[in-house]
């Protein structure tokens, strides 16, 4: 039976070491961080080289997924199903300390250790492009058209189940030295936010094709 709190009992790989106050385990923290971003980056070794690639992602469940192109060096590796660390950082704010030392930023964070898993059925894989199509904007994929067999072939998916995973974050003020607190400097939380912009038509875009409204769906941060 899970304990309350630690949905994802913590490992030598995942349990946060510094600052252990700010360390999650459950699932709902997680999901929420997970949730509100887009863009993940993975890191791997190939031959003795560490790489770290950034690209987006999307969860469902207790997976997270991305995908990218057949001949992606990256993606080929990960046919090995090779363990990966896979994470996702959002910024909230710049705590200004009055000194250096204790200056900060406010964040939320996931990272997650595992095999990667390729995701090889063709009805699975459409499924999943669907989920992230979705995650992008909701209501988006009935309006595309189709993928080919041909683009479905070119493109590589692969999952990471989250089992090892732990949440850190960040919040509140500057955490100055008591003796610094009389200094004549300022010290506060300056915020930061993801911002969703108005959208651009493209060049080419076909006269009369209107913006369609389920763009103000779109959510991150």
């Amino acid at each position: 039976m899970t304990t309350p709190g630690l949905d994802f009992p913590p490992t030598d790989h995942s349990r946060i070491k510094r600052a252990q106050e700010r360390a999650r385990y459950d699932r709902e923290t997680v999901h929420a961080i997970l949730d509100a971003g887009l863009l993940c980056h993975v890191g791997y070794v190939i031959d003795g080289q560490p790489y770290v690639t950034p690209t987006a992602y999307w969860r469902k469940d207790d997976r997270v997924y991305w995908h990218g192109s057949s001949a992606s060096k990256m993606l080929r590796h990960l046919k090995t199903r090779p363990r990966v660390c896979f994470t996702v950082a959002l910024m909230d704010g710049l705590v200004l300390a009055r000194s250096g030392f204790h200056t900060s930023v406010n964040y939320r964070s996931v990272m997650a250790f595992g095999p990667a898993e390729l995701v090889e059925d063709p009805r699975e894989k459409l499924a999943a492009l669907e989920d992230m199509m979705e995650r992008i904007v909701p209501g988006r994929w009935p309006e595309l058209k189709p993928p080919t067999a041909q683009e479905l072939k070119a493109t590589t998916v692969v999952s990471l189940k989250l089992e090892e995973v732990a949440a850190k974050l960040r919040d509140g003020g500057a955490n100055d030295a008591p003796e610094d607190l009389g200094l004549d400097v300022w010290a506060g939380v300056v915020p930061t936010a993801t911002v969703i912009g108005a959208p651009l038509d493209n060049p080419d875009l076909k006269a009369g094709i209107a913006q369609p409204e389920n763009l103000g769906l779109i959510r991150i941060g």
